[in-house]
């Protein structure tokens, strides 16, 4: 049975992803490699979760496979918060791309999707 999940996100920019989720949306650093240098992977801790950043590099990945797969919606994180139309405001102004603005669902939450520097769907929930 699974234990955890931990997703991890390939970037094509680490700079630019790190300010989205540690910057914006208030992720701490967990973890660094290589620890002195520039780092190729990050992982942050969002809350009582955690996401593993890395680096699109020459290098080959242990799994062989290209790290961009076909273009178009592959993946979509879930991020609760506590104010959505804020959290929506705050990536406006750093020139995040809202894809949907906040509206209440009729299940009760209410969400917006943006996307982030990669241009993986984000849904902002409460």
């Amino acid at each position: 049975m699974v234990r955890r999940m931990f997703p991890m996100l390939s970037t094509e920019s680490l700079d630019q992803a790190l300010s989205f989720y540690r910057d914006l949306l208030g992720g701490t650093e967990a973890f660094r490699f290589p620890t002195e240098g520039p780092p190729v992977f990050v992982t942050l801790r969002l809350g009582e979760s955690e996401l593993g950043l890395g680096a699109i590099t020459d290098t080959p990945p242990l799994h062989g496979q290209r790290l961009r797969p076909a273009q178009g919606h592959r993946i979509e994180l879930c991020v609760y918060v506590d104010d959505v139309d804020a959290t929506v405001e705050r990536l406006r102004a750093a020139g995040a791309t809202i894809v949907t603005e906040p509206a209440d669902q009729v299940w009760g939450e209410r969400i917006a999707y943006v996307m982030d520097p990669d241009g993986n769907l984000v849904m902002l929930t409460r």
